[in-house]
């Protein structure tokens, strides 16, 4: 078994975002409550030890809802973490809380950085933020400012991802693409991820995966900002799982899918592990199973 990354569940189903494309509702959002789910600690440890044996770089704090929304359970699983001193750890995050309460997460993003965060990973679907707006926070007037954000999040010393969902209408052309590597490069933003949105086969929600599927690129859009990023960008990496990253003018680019089970394999993108002690390698299929 060959894994990429350990991703950790954190929180529980509830979110501050009404993203229309939203995975968690098409792949199930068990454990809806006041409280974050309780931690599995004996399993948790047990999915620490499985990195370790498979020579994992990279830990993925994310969650069902929005981790951040329970950050004291962040800061007890990045506690947990520092004994097996994995030498990546990211929090995918919509960061709409670090600016509506900046005061408040202040302390916490530097007390994550002590513990050892170094990546922010914040999900948008464009460069502007009014269609940002429209898609997290539609029943709000405002988004947050991105700009500051990230200058706050550099200020303490993190590294900053756009993880940059493709829809129909959005970042959907190699132009708007440029145009959303250009300003995370104006920003300062370290990595540029470019994931075209997919609906998984089976879904909780028929509804959810019917607007999905509206939104998704049509194979010509997406063979479109491939050849883009072949032409303007250069290769440097290219991993098994349909990912590869380019540089573009200086700025790096990586385009990838959403696909986590690469079947004739023993490679798996990524173990999950849920805080209720099951580890698993995919969020839709209830028979990938580790423990």
């Amino acid at each position: 078994m060959k894994i990429q990354t350990f991703t950790v569940v954190s929180g529980n189903a509830i979110c501050n975002a009404s993203c229309p494309f939203c995975v968690s509702k098409m792949t199930g959002i068990r454990g809806i409550g006041t409280k974050p789910t309780l931690i599995n600690w004996h399993n948790f440890h047990k999915a620490c030890r499985i990195a370790q044996i498979n020579n994992i770089t990279t830990v993925l704090l994310t969650g069902k809802g929005e981790p951040t929304l329970y950050p004291d359970q962040l800061t007890e699983y990045l506690k947990h973490l520092q004994k097996y001193d994995f030498p990546i750890l990211e929090l995918q995050t919509n960061a709409i809380l670090f600016s509506e309460q900046e005061k408040s997460y202040e302390k916490y993003l530097k007390e994550w950085f002590e513990l050892g965060l170094s990546i922010i990973s914040i999900s948008v679907v464009h460069y502007d933020p009014e269609k940002n707006r429209a898609n997290y926070v539609p029943g709000k007037k405002i988004y947050p400012d991105l700009g500051k954000i990230i200058a706050k999040l550099h200020k303490i010393g993190y590294s900053v991802r756009f993880s940059v969902v493709l829809i129909k209408d959005h970042i959907d052309t190699p132009k708007e693409a440029k145009k959303m590597v250009e300003m995370a490069n104006k920003w300062g933003v370290e990595q540029v991820s470019l994931r075209p949105v997919a609906a998984p086969e089976n879904s909780e929600s028929e509804k959810y995966k019917t607007d999905t599927v509206k939104m998704m690129l049509t194979p010509k859009k997406i063979a479109d900002i491939n050849d883009w990023l072949e032409k303007e960008g250069r290769l440097l990496l290219s991993y098994e799982h349909n990912s590869r990253i380019y540089d573009v003018a200086g700025q790096n680019v990586c385009l990838t899918d959403a696909l986590t089970i690469k079947p004739g394999t023993d490679d798996i993108r990524q173990m999950i592990f849920f805080p209720d002690g099951h580890i698993r390698f995919d969020w839709q299929y209830k028979g990938a199973i580790i423990l």
